[in-house]
């Protein structure tokens, strides 16, 4: 169920309720052995669900910012009736409904829905990873809930990693210690692939046709997983919805890196990796939200990467798999350039020429906007391009000619919020945010914002019950849906009667084709390929 903060506590005692009695009534159980022991799940209607299983030892004590370790193999029956812990992470998104059991260190857990009558090793397999800007999320949240996939023959597992600081902070000490440092939630992710690999027959997976999705910075996780060398072979295709690690979140040097870890530290006042260890998990946490806290994020850290990812991707050595793309209409609200500015076309151009200084009229030329009415529309188009459109354009650029590339281009915008929640709206990440009373009401977005498209193509529209969704949202859900589903089963999102989606490079004129995902899909040429080589070509 979804809460708004005022009654989450209300709202997570119901949900627990609730827990409580579903074997009494609408649940049976389900056993399923695995390299470590017997796990048992639930069967609802025709789906079996196994939360919270183990793919790695809790990263905890000397454990902590080391790779994950194996999980160990238990006796007896484990019980895999509740979403594990969520990885340690401040609350920097609003609510993003979280059904996990609390929040811990001990994070590393998964989540499988798989058809009950699947046949040992027979179906293909989604792992999903989550977003949340390697700073928050939880593979509990409704939005990326397996079930609707899992009626499609799916077998649909999603994945908890470490994030933030116990992620990806890379120390000198660290480094000294392994030989690495950084990129922990990144390994996380590849240990949940080996787990696959060995256990996911089991569960009716068929391990030779997994295929890796994400979106945000679970996509950008996606396209790390396809440059590293030890992800390769653990995956047969791949989906990357808003993202990639070319710009946005883009690793930096080791050196780098461990700067940044060491001064964060030195702040918290441990002088050792000792002392660092025995930090408790909340003061480490609080640490970051402290003025001039740094984001952490990916490395190159001469293990996971034992080069820079772009490199790799300029050289065609990624994973050749084939891969399905894409962005939102509304990536980012004008208002990121703008500030509080009026979005005047006069205050267009000053914005511009602040941003960049010695080639504004280039921007002004290929972001052209003759009116003030032009200009929500365009500070629209350049914010977003700037905060992630770009990073995708040049993950399919890179990819294409190695592997089939399929991009599309969502565009439903969500309908309005349900009037009885009161005053809220959206978050960056999939959120809401309560708003004060007085304060006037969010207008509706004109376009699909960062992170609207997952309910539409995970079949998750009914589990988010913000939104007052209509016929034709649900038709746009089918749509996504099946496009992913075919591309899952078959390495293209063509079938069963879905409008034909070709590949990105079959353009009669050279112009890349995306699918244009809306109420009325259509395929349309890429005119604005110029507009994302200038940035590439004049910096951000």
């Amino acid at each position: 169920m979804y809460c708004i903060p005022a009654k989450a506590a209300l709202c997570r005692a119901l949900n627990l309720l609730v827990l409580s009695m579903m074997p009494l009534f609408a649940y049976a159980e389900s056993q399923v052995t695995t390299a470590n022991g017997i796990v048992e799940g639930v069967e609802n209607s025709g789906i079996r669900i196994f939360k919270g299983i183990p793919f790695a030892q809790p990263p905890v004590g000397d454990l902590r910012w080391k790779a994950p370790q194996p999980p160990k193999n238990w006796t007896g029956v484990y019980r895999a009736l509740a979403f594990g812990p969520r990885a340690m992470q401040n609350p920097i998104f609003g609510d993003m409904n979280f059904r996990s059991n609390g929040m811990s260190e001990d994070c590393l857990y998964l989540n499988v829905w798989t058809p009950e009558r699947a046949e040992p090793g027979s179906l293909p397999v989604l792992v999903y990873f989550y977003g949340g800007g390697y700073q928050a999320g939880d593979g509990s949240e409704d939005r990326y809930n397996g079930e609707s996939m899992a009626r499609r023959d799916i077998v649909s597992v999603t994945v908890n990693y470490r994030l933030n600081v116990f992620g990806f902070m890379a120390h000198p000490e660290l480094t000294r210690e392994s030989g690495f440092s950084g990129n922990y939630g990144l390994l996380d992710q590849y240990a949940a692939l080996l787990w696959v690999q060995q256990n996911i027959a089991a569960f009716g997976g068929d391990p030779s046709r997994v295929t890796i999705a994400g979106e945000s910075a679970g996509s950008i996780s996606v396209s790390a997983q396809m440059a590293s060398p030890l992800s390769k072979g653990l995956f047969a295709q791949a989906i990357g919805e808003s993202g990639s690690l070319m710009r946005a979140l883009a690793p930096v040097p080791l050196t780098d890196a461990e700067r940044m870890g060491r001064d964060f530290c030195n702040k918290l006042g441990a002088q050792s990796l000792e002392e660092l260890r025995a930090l408790p998990a909340d003061q480490l946490l609080a640490g970051l939200i402290q003025k001039g806290a740094p984001w952490f994020s990916m490395t190159v850290d001469g293990y996971f990467f034992p080069e820079d990812p772009a490199k790799v991707y300029s050289e065609k050595r990624q994973a050749a798999v084939p891969l399905l793309l894409g962005w939102n209409s509304e990536e980012m609200n004008f208002r990121a350039i703008f500030g509080n500015l009026d979005p005047t076309l006069e205050n267009y151009r000053k914005v511009v020429q602040h941003l960049y200084p010695e080639h504004a009229e280039e921007v002004l030329r290929a972001y052209h906007a003759t009116s003030d009415e032009d200009v929500v529309q365009v500070a629209t188009d350049l914010a977003g391009d700037r905060f992630i459109v770009y990073s995708s354009w040049k993950w399919a650029d890179a990819h294409s000619g190695l592997a089939p590339v399929y991009r599309y281009y969502f565009s439903r915008a969500r309908p309005v919020t349900r009037p009885e929640l009161g005053n809220i709206t959206a978050g960056l990440a999939g959120g809401v945010i309560r708003k004060d009373s007085a304060e006037p009401p969010t207008p509706p977005n004109k376009g699909a914002v960062h992170s609207a498209e997952i309910e539409y193509a995970m079949g998750n529209l009914s589990l988010n019950r913000v939104y007052s969704w209509g016929p034709d949202d649900y038709k746009v859900s089918a749509l996504m849906q099946g496009y992913f589903e075919q591309f899952i089963k078959t390495g293209t999102p063509n079938g069963y009667g879905l409008p034909e989606w070709p590949e990105m490079t079959s353009g009669e004129d050279g112009d890349y084709l995306y699918m244009q995902i809306d109420v009325n899909p259509e395929v349309k040429p890429d005119l604005l390929g110029e507009r994302y080589r200038l940035l590439e070509r004049i910096g951000f």
